[in-house]
């Protein structure tokens, strides 16, 4: 039952980045109007670099096809932390409204990273 959950669980996680990835793209998802200030600056920030914003959307692509596929669950989550991270921090700091979603998705890619802790550990020995 447990890994019936944690499939579809991680199936949902890994559809949302694949599609954020693809949106960075092909920018079919418009952004809300009442986004703050702030959040549009840093995210024309990303933009104009040039890099930025290709590199953030083919991590999310490539982490969410592996977080999906339970043999290589524990690399897509490991890949994904990062971009979590910084997903949450921005949702601390500039945009609280969409805290609790990061939080949840933060959650989950800690479960997982949890959950496949045993393949981790040759990395830290």
């Amino acid at each position: 039952m447990k890994s019936k959950i944690l499939f579809v669980i991680s199936l949902l996680f890994g559809l949302m980045f694949i599609n954020g990835g693809l949106n960075k793209f092909f920018n079919y998802m418009p952004p809300p109007d009442n986004l703050p200030e702030e959040l549009v600056n840093l995210m024309t920030a990303f933009v104009e670099s040039g890099w930025i914003m290709p590199l953030l959307a083919i991590v999310e692509i490539i982490g969410g096809i592996l977080f999906i596929i339970p043999k290589y669950r524990a690399l897509g989550a490991a890949m994904i932390f990062p971009v979590m991270v910084g997903i949450l921090l921005t949702h601390i700091i500039i945009a609280p409204s969409g805290l609790p979603i990061a939080m949840v998705l933060f959650a989950i890619n800690l479960w997982v990273i949890y959950e496949n802790r045993h393949k981790y550990s040759p990395m830290i020995q």
